[in-house]
């Protein structure tokens, strides 16, 4: 006889917009470059960029058996490649004094990698002159009467030109070989502080996923961060992207570890918010919520939490079904984040929840409110499999969205009811360690 769940809903997943039925796995280098001097390696660059031989040196290591069996196969460069000076066209290009994209690419590609870049929805002004690649209009045609603090202009996405203008650009970045976008600072939403950028940019989404469409070329979309997930701006991510940051940056910009539990615990309830969403769409999941890059890697006192706390930061990042992104020092990886990011339980887990993402039943009531003590369970499939993910985030440092119950060492259990399933033969047996309890379950209906 076939599980039978008394779920309201059992999330599952479909394709995304974009083709794609599983999170990217592997690196990206914002979480370095926001915190260089976790990373003795970092170039000693202004401003927070970095060069082709730091990332070549760090997307090398994803290539060792370990990472590569694991599936991270994604080498992401995140802001400090481009140019303040566009092509001849008016295209967004590399600066050549710290990169040659199209070289990264091929070594890359050599490699069995993939390729990430970094993007916004503006574009130096200075391109307003060049004419579009096979047209005869200027880029300039395209803009609004809106320039940031860092002279970046931006499009009116009612002109016909301006998706002209974007399937060129991102015609070219496929030809280089760009395999996934990572799509910042679109509005409504996003933290564009003193920014002065455009109030909605929710139509560079659909410009960029036409455009990959048009491309031929298979290129996963991200969009970031913190975005509105309020009616119609729900309805554009669906239907555009591939994956959704569902919180800003949880990196401790200018320290010298990469993150705290403070910005864990607001990245893990916006998921909360972002998977209780899914829930009453009550469709097959085609749009992930990413969590931001995964800090794991490196030993305690540079990741920033406790080794406990990085079981917790994995078991989390495998159950919502998040990219997993590494922002670790890749020269710098311990014993225990390579068992985290490779070991047989993390990816048969990751392997699951892409299918079956999590979503919160707590203990002793199954509800989908924020806990310190939380539950969560990921499917079951038809077969009876789940996961069930038991954490305590801890105190509440402020953004956790829950009451704190206590400090130290909790008891947490949970009951086949908590966790929407019936009365009938469970078998279980602990994935991960305390204080996250990953629990893979075979469930069967009386």
């Amino acid at each position: 006889m076939l599980p039978i769940a008394i779920l309201a809903t059992i999330l599952g997943t479909a394709k995304s917009p974009n083709g794609f039925l599983r999170p990217a796995r592997g690196w990206n280098s914002w979480g370095i470059q926001a915190t260089p001097n976790t990373t003795p390696s970092f170039p000693q660059l202004p401003g927070r960029v970095v060069n082709q031989e730091f990332i070549m040196e760090q997307c090398t290591v994803l290539v060792e058996p370990d990472l590569r069996a694991a599936g991270y196969d994604l080498c992401s460069v995140d802001g400090g490649w481009y140019s303040s000076l566009t092509d001849e066209f008016g295209r967004v290009t590399h600066n050549t004094t710290l990169f040659d994209i199209p070289a990264l690419s091929d070594y890359l590609h050599g490699k069995g990698l993939k390729m990430g870049l970094y993007s916004q929805p503006g574009i130096p002004c200075e391109a307003r002159d060049k004419q579009i690649f096979g047209s005869n209009l200027t880029v300039g045609s395209t803009f609004i009467d809106h320039v940031d603090k860092n002279d970046n202009c931006y499009f009116d996405y009612s002109n016909p030109a301006t998706q002209l203008y974007h399937d060129e650009l991102i015609a070219l970045w496929a030809a280089w070989g760009v395999d996934m976008i990572k799509l910042d600072y679109v509005t409504p939403g996003s933290n564009i502080e003193d920014t002065r950028m455009p109030g909605n940019l929710s139509a560079t989404g659909i410009a960029y996923h036409r455009a990959i469409a048009k491309s031929g070329r298979q290129i996963q979309l991200d969009i970031s961060s913190n975005v509105c997930r309020s009616d119609p701006y729900w309805g554009i991510w669906t239907s555009n992207a591939d994956s959704i940051r569902v919180d800003t940056d949880i990196n401790s910009y200018g320290e010298d570890v990469f993150v705290g539990m403070p910005n864990v615990q607001r990245a893990i309830e916006n998921y909360r918010q972002f998977v209780n969403l899914q829930l009453v769409d009550n469709k097959p999941v085609t749009l992930r919520g990413n969590l931001d890059n995964l800090f794991v890697g490196n030993p305690a006192n540079t990741t920033g939490v406790t080794d406990n706390q990085r079981i917790t930061l994995m078991s989390l990042w495998i159950g919502a079904s998040s990219n997993l992104l590494l922002g670790s020092d890749m020269t710098n990886l311990d014993s225990l984040g390579r068992y985290l990011t490779t070991s047989r339980p993390s990816i048969e887990a990751a392997d699951f929840c892409a299918e079956y993402p999590m979503q919160p039943r707590n203990p002793g009531t199954g509800s989908n409110q924020a806990k310190q003590l939380q539950a969560w369970i990921a499917g079951p499939d038809q077969k009876g499999n789940a996961y069930a993910l038991l954490t305590n985030l801890g105190p509440n440092h402020g953004d956790g969205g829950y009451v704190t119950v206590g400090v130290g060492r909790q008891n947490v259990s949970i009951t086949l009811a908590d966790l929407g399933l019936r009365g009938g033969r469970l078998n279980m047996h602990s994935e991960l360690v305390s204080p996250a309890y990953f629990v893979y379950i075979n469930y069967q209906d009386k």
